[in-house]
């Protein structure tokens, strides 16, 4: 069973205006909506569409708890969220004035307590052999920067394989652990190492850094520039970028590790689960919500990955 792990759900309110915002004064929106956000369940929600089950493990708190809980239910997610006894569950809100500048104001989230805490490792320490567990994203406040390390150290005695998809202090500590596969985008390898990544060369050279530390398989999302694969065989792809008309990038990480998982699920092959992991991301970059699976399948049969020769 593939499980994702979400630390920080939110509920995205997403306001678009049909003029400029203006700060400081009453504006009226043109249109509202709400989505369930979350790195691990964006994972979850593209798994389903393209025919794949997961359970999502996360904490829900209050009222937009409930709704996120809700949320994953109706679209058929199983999930095992832990319910916090006190505050409530993120609303981030997304500001899209005409001018296409789009503004974020992201919460922060309730605490995680101790004993809530331990109530998801008891779920953690049930992943058996065969299992795959994504963690995605940020941490709540309060939480240290070894929690996913505490995890993997958790599941080390098990053949369960751990996709990770995070920066900083989150993604150097796991390396140990030799996760399956992480996705750090180019900015986020550009800090992690402190340098300018100008060339595949340079992305390939601290991919493999990466490598050494620990990583089994590297992917780094170049966003308008593609994508590049280094396998734990030695072997590099890359995968230029989809054209089309780019509408919403929240989410396009989150779908390019679902597409990946998928292709390599079915298929056991890292350059199918390239091609998969592209479609995906840049059919959620096209759309203006999460990718759905026909969007997905239409995109894979036109890309052509290519060996990347060093």
């Amino acid at each position: 069973m593939i499980y994702t792990v979400t630390f920080n759900p939110s509920i995205d309110y997403v306001v678009r205006m049909d003029k400029e915002i203006n700060f400081g004064m009453t504006n009226r929106s043109a249109s509202e909506e709400y989505f369930i956000g979350g790195k691990g369940n964006n994972v979850s929600f593209v798994l389903k569409e393209l025919g794949l089950d997961s359970i999502a493990i996360g904490f829900a708190a209050g009222f937009t708890g409930d709704a996120i809980v809700k949320g994953l239910t109706d679209r058929g997610i199983k999930s095992d969220y832990i319910v916090l006894p006190e505050g409530n569950s993120r609303i981030n809100i997304k500001l899209k004035g005409s001018n296409k500048v789009e503004t974020e104001i992201n919460a922060n989230g309730p605490v995680i307590d101790d004993a809530s805490l331990n109530k998801f490792f008891y779920i953690i320490d049930k992943l058996t052999d065969g299992d795959i567990i994504v963690l995605a994203g940020s941490i709540s406040k309060g939480l240290p920067t070894t929690i996913y390390e505490e995890i993997l150290d958790r599941l080390s005695s098990k053949n369960v394989s751990s996709i990770v998809d995070a920066s900083g202090d989150l993604l150097r500590n796991i390396l140990k652990h030799h996760p399956f596969l992480i996705k750090p985008n180019k900015q986020e390898l550009e800090e992690f190492f402190d340098v300018k990544l100008d060339t595949l060369a340079d992305i390939l050279k601290y991919a493999k850094a990466l490598q050494e530390e620990g990583a089994r398989n590297v992917l780094v999302s170049l966003g308008e520039e593609g994508a590049f694969l280094l396998t734990e065989e030695g072997k590099t792809y890359y995968s230029p970028a989809i054209p089309g008309k780019i509408s919403n990038t929240v989410g396009a990480g989150d779908s390019m590790v679902a597409g990946f998982i998928y292709g390599y699920e079915k298929f056991r092959d890292f350059e199918t689960a390239l091609k998969f992991g592209s479609a995906a991301g840049s059919a959620t970059a096209f759309s203006d919500d999460l990718c759905k699976g026909e969007e997905v399948f239409a995109l894979y049969e036109g890309i052509e990955s290519k060996d990347y020769k060093y």
